[in-house]
């Protein structure tokens, strides 16, 4: 059954709209297309004001993407070193639970009550010792090929990289760097923000595929970064949730739908002693900026 979600337009007066998600029943755009000079302008001046954060932008260090869906015929995205793929600790669980449902949907593998299991507990919880559980069970070479599968291209070593796993998420095992930048956990802001675009239209394989990976990412059990700046300005809005941590290297990713004009995917990728405080500072100047685009001006 669909996750149904009620947004409330003003065009003129209070009309209810209810969407559907994954959002199936709209034309679905290339990502590349979706790309806006105008929100990404906006979006730089913003961070710009910030010294710290217009530094880290500069050095590479902040990365940043951000994809509006608010209306879903005409959904804009705006990257920030979108390209620049950096260690992203956690967050490319994301990929091991594509490759675990892709073997599921070709039949390699079968749902049971602990495979679910795993699979929440590696998402939500973000669990390392679910997350190399369910690594040990596809293997390397499987979570590999669906990210370089031409259904996805994830990760493209003649385009700047993207999402990797290379590593157990435990002390011991060998490691399979990918071959750019010899990184075990690997992303780009790009094809983060590309992975919660397909899975918002429903393009994951297929729709039920999709909104079976959109239901493990859904209410997350952790609440810092951006979670914990959504909880205040958005307490009832539906969070779909990856973030990952380790030592200076900070990431996050949601899929956020709300009320009214609250429809967005936001990644980030840091690296800076301070990425927690950055990331909850950022997620309110990018809500911020959305709401002024797309609620506030009519």
């Amino acid at each position: 059954m669909k996750l149904i979600l009620i947004f409330v337009l003003i065009i003129g007066s209070l009309k209810a709209q209810v969407l559907e998600i994954p959002l199936d029943k709209y034309a679905f755009t290339k990502f590349d297309n979706t790309i806006d000079s105008k929100l990404t302008l906006e979006l730089q001046t913003i961070l710009n004001k910030n010294k710290e954060w217009k530094s880290l932008i500069k050095n590479k260090k902040l990365c940043l993407g951000v994809v509006d869906i608010s209306n879903p015929d005409k959904p804009i995205s705006a990257l920030i070193n979108g390209n620049h793929m950096m260690y992203a600790a956690s967050l490319p669980k994301i990929a091991i639970l594509l490759a675990v449902m892709d073997a599921i949907d070709k039949g390699e593998l079968e749902m049971t009550p602990d495979l679910d299991k795993l699979m929440s507990d590696m998402i939500r919880v973000s669990s390392n010792s679910s997350s190399t559980a369910l690594i040990d069970l596809v293997g390397y070479e499987h979570i590999a090929n669906v990210l370089q599968d031409e259904r996805f291209n994830f990760y493209d070593e003649d385009q700047h990289g993207g999402l990797w796993v290379g590593k157990r998420y435990a002390a011991g095992g060998r490691r399979y760097p990918e071959p750019i930048k010899g990184l075990s956990h690997a992303a780009t802001v790009k094809q983060v923000c590309r992975y919660y675009y397909m899975l918002a239209y429903g393009k994951m394989i297929d729709c039920t595929r999709s909104e079976q990976m959109l239901s493990y990412l859904h209410d997350p059990h952790l609440h810092h970064k951006f979670v914990n700046s959504l909880e205040k300005v958005a307490p009832l809005a539906d969070l779909y949730r990856k973030s990952g941590t380790w030592q200076v290297y900070h990431a996050d990713s949601v899929l956020v739908i709300g009320d009214e004009w609250r429809a967005y995917i936001l990644v980030g990728l840091i690296e800076s002693p301070n990425g927690e405080d950055h990331m909850r500072r950022i997620l309110m100047e990018v809500d911020n900026l959305l709401y002024k685009k797309n609620f506030k001006s009519k």
